[in-house]
């Protein structure tokens, strides 16, 4: 946003110009007045302005007050073409030529010695174009360093080169004066839509609050369309209320001499609108009434930035798909009701909510049918809770209800709470339906008393959370009370933490590689899979620690260990010159780590360690974790592609979020979920969903790898319908690292 002293300059030079080109001003003079009013406006004090015009096939210096005779004399007269600098080409294509470096600019090959050489180093330029769409010169800015310009070093030179174009019509075809008038008064709209900008619409009100000018179009920003306002007064057009605030701004603003920056509302046409106004004083605006004061009043329309930013709020404390609380409003409502319990003998009760495998529902019929019927929960239970009640969905398919008060005593309150359980599943008696599907839904429910003894926000929702895993264990569709047992065996995971933590230290943790081959039996690479060798329980799978890891903050610990393994292994290939170009090793990465910063720099730190190339590293991820924030993850993808490295989405069709956006993803490879392959020999549904992929992927060039072939019937179909590469248990098994370099060597 231009600053309110440069709207005032703006407008003095609006009137100096105008004038000068109605009084019919010599040439020279109006051209160089333009030169060094946008010299004095423009933000860069060493920018320099020339006015070059054209005549025939050839442009002549007409005013550059700041610019060496040297150089000017120098162009004079210098043909225009495709590469003529920035001014020849300009004229000659007719369109704004931007050159931010004159020394490496191609359309300065010929000129550029002799810009330098006047320490001339960007030049913006900008044809001159008549009413009559005729090229009539240009209009460059110079400047002594290299620079490019901004949107509003952009407009500020559109709106001098309209004068400049008024001038030059003028001066060539003497114009009759009614002409002229009809181009100024042009050239006066063009900078009203200029100040639309500085911001929305700029008013001249005088010190008794008579509107002088309005500029700008925002007639929904006034009480009266801009025609009628001129020359009123804020009290004859305005109620009190509103008329009273806009005199005490403007006389504060003349006592002061100071820029005022404030926010207010005004009623127009029925509509209540905040603004953000900026007012600064104006001496002289009226050279025939020089005592007069004035001041410039900026105000832009911010009712939707109110409006958006509201909304933010409302975001932040509430779920924008079922519009109920969410997780920080809950904490904050049982945090204070804690406080009140904490001073009264009542007991409430807290109930977690989960729905009994809704996952089967998303990944049947994507997720939007799964939002759909979380939708209608939310309005089936608000519709048996009471007013007090508090009622959040803090997951996916988790909710929350707060029931401040169930009872004076532990047996009423408990009675109390399993009664509203039961009326809690009563909602889910009637089946759920999504279009012309009906679903039978059922959910498994955590209770855990409020009172004096437990007054502690995060146990409370640590102990419900507790008990409705209790109620999984039974096989959902029930509820369960919080059971200080089971909270033990869930505890029991933070050991497994520690566990995990020492095992690293003693370096238990090692990569295991699956072969992947290339449909005509070639090896292509090698899947990377972290094993636990834990010294009293054997060989460990990875669905029993990664979870933990993940949830403590390990998982990047164990990925290094993947990495360096990787990269071990690649280096003993090399040694052994059995490593083609093409072979590459791929590691799963998990959602954590893409969204960590540290990814990138732990990549290149193994790879650096080792000598390994970065596409010899094939970084493998879910397709749900394409879902987010689709910018951010194209953005951070291309990084890491443009270093090198590959990239693989694992399990692809076990998901549904990112299908129509996959070709914006910078993917080398798709891998076909095992759960697909093994219907290939079935029945032709599980043939046509495989097809389907392998057809996707081919159309966008991405190869396509089955994982989890076991049979030579599966590898035979998977061949006809196309598939790039598989592996599987038909080929080997996950070998540690000496067993795949002899299995390796063999294969070769």
């Amino acid at each position: 946003m231009i600053e309110i002293m440069r709207v005032r300059k703006l407008l003095s030079q609006q009137q100096s110009i105008l004038s000068k080109i109605a009084l019919g001003a010599p040439l020279d003079e109006v051209l160089e007045n333009i030169c060094l009013s946008i010299e004095e406006l423009i933000e860069d004090a060493s920018a320099k302005c020339s006015i070059l015009t054209l005549k025939g096939e050839q442009l002549f210096h007409s005013a550059a007050p700041n610019i060496a005779k040297g150089y000017c004399d120098a162009i004079n007269g210098v043909h225009i073409g495709p590469s003529v600098g920035s001014c020849g080409t300009a004229a000659y294509e007719k369109k704004r030529i931007i050159a931010s470096d004159i020394a490496t600019s191609p359309l300065w090959e010929n000129y550029k010695a002799l810009a330098l050489n006047f320490d001339l180093r960007s030049c913006w330029s900008t044809p001159i174009i008549s009413t009559q769409s005729d090229i009539l010169g240009t209009f460059a800015i110079y400047h002594d360093s290299a620079k490019s310009p901004t949107p509003q070093d952009l407009e500020l030179i559109d709106f001098f080169v309209d004068f400049t174009s008024i001038a030059l019509e003028k001066h060539t075809e003497s114009l009759k004066s009614e002409a002229l008038l009809a181009e100024l008064q042009q050239s006066n709209e063009k900078f009203k839509a200029f100040t639309k900008v500085l911001p929305d619409l700029t008013l001249i009100l005088s010190e008794e609050g008579e509107y002088t000018n309005v500029y700008g179009t925002a007639n929904e920003s006034l009480y009266l369309s801009q025609e009628y306002v001129i020359n009123q007064n804020v009290r004859d057009i305005m109620p009190p209320e509103d008329a009273s605030p806009i005199m005490a701004v403007i006389d504060k603003t003349l006592q002061t001499n100071e820029v005022q920056v404030f926010e207010y509302q005004l009623n127009i046409k029925g509509k209540q609108l905040t603004f953000e106004g900026r007012t600064a004083p104006l001496e002289s605006y009226q050279p025939n009434n020089p005592s007069q004061r004035h001041v410039v009043w900026m105000a832009r329309d911010i009712s939707t930035r109110k409006a958006v930013e509201e909304e933010v709020q409302r975001l932040a404390f509430f779920d924008p798909l079922t519009n109920l609380p969410n997780r920080r409003l809950l904490n904050d409502r049982l945090s204070m009701y804690v406080e009140r319990i904490k001073q009264s003998d009542h007991t409430g009760a807290l109930l977690f909510l989960d729905l009994d495998n809704f996952k089967r529902i998303n990944d049947s019929l994507g997720h939007n049918a799964g939002d759909e019927i979380l939708v209608e929960l939310s309005q089936r239970l608000t519709g048996v809770l009471g007013p007090t009640d508090t009622l959040a969905r803090v997951g996916g398919d988790e909710f929350i209800i707060l029931i401040e008060n169930v009872g004076d005593s532990h047996k009423q309150a408990s009675l109390e709470s399993e009664l509203m359980a039961k009326v809690v599943q009563s909602v889910f008696y009637d089946k759920f339906e999504v279009g012309d599907l009906a679903f039978q839904v059922s959910c498994s429910i955590g209770i855990c008393l409020i009172n004096n003894a437990n007054a502690i926000s995060e146990n409370i929702l640590k102990f419900a959370d507790t008990a409705m895993y209790r109620s999984k264990m039974k096989g959902g569709n029930s509820s369960s009370f919080y059971d200080p047992a089971l909270q033990t065996l869930l505890e029991n995971q933070t050991e497994l933490e520690t566990d995990i933590v020492r095992a690293i230290a003693c370096d238990e943790f090692c990569a295991y590689f699956q072969p992947q081959l290339s449909i005509d039996g070639s090896i292509i690479g090698a899947e990377a899979l972290i094993r636990w060798n834990h010294p009293t329980k054997g060989l460990i799978s990875p669905n029993s620690f990664i979870p933990i890891a993940e949830q403590f903050g390990l998982i990047q610990k164990l990925q290094n260990i993947v990495l360096r393994d990787i990269c071990i292994l690649l280096e003993t290939l090399r040694v052994h010159k059995v490593l083609k170009n093409q072979f590459n090793v791929s590691i799963n990465i998990s959602q954590c780590q893409f969204n960590s910063s540290t990814l990138k720099g732990e990549l290149f730190k193994a790879i650096e360690t080792y000598d390994v190339s970065p596409s010899q590293i094939k970084l493998e991820i879910t397709e749900s974790m394409l879902a987010g924030d689709l910018m951010s993850t194209v953005k951070q993808m291309e990084e890491l592609k443009s270093q090198g490295f590959v990239f693989s989405i694992d399990d692809f069709g076990t998901g549904y979020s990112c299908l129509k956006h996959l070709s914006v993803f910078p993917i080398d490879e798709l891998k076909i979920d095992k759960s697909f392959i093994d219907k290939v020999l079935d029945n032709a549904s599980g043939q046509s969903i495989v097809q389907s992929i392998i057809g996707l992927g081919h159309s966008l060039d991405i190869n396509i790898v089955a994982e989890g072939v076991e049979s030579t019937e599966q590898l035979h179909i998977l061949k006809s319908m196309g598939v790039n590469a598989v592996q599987g248990y038909l080929f080997a098994r996950p070998l540690t690292h000496s067993n795949y370099l002899t299995w390796h060597k063999q294969h070769q």
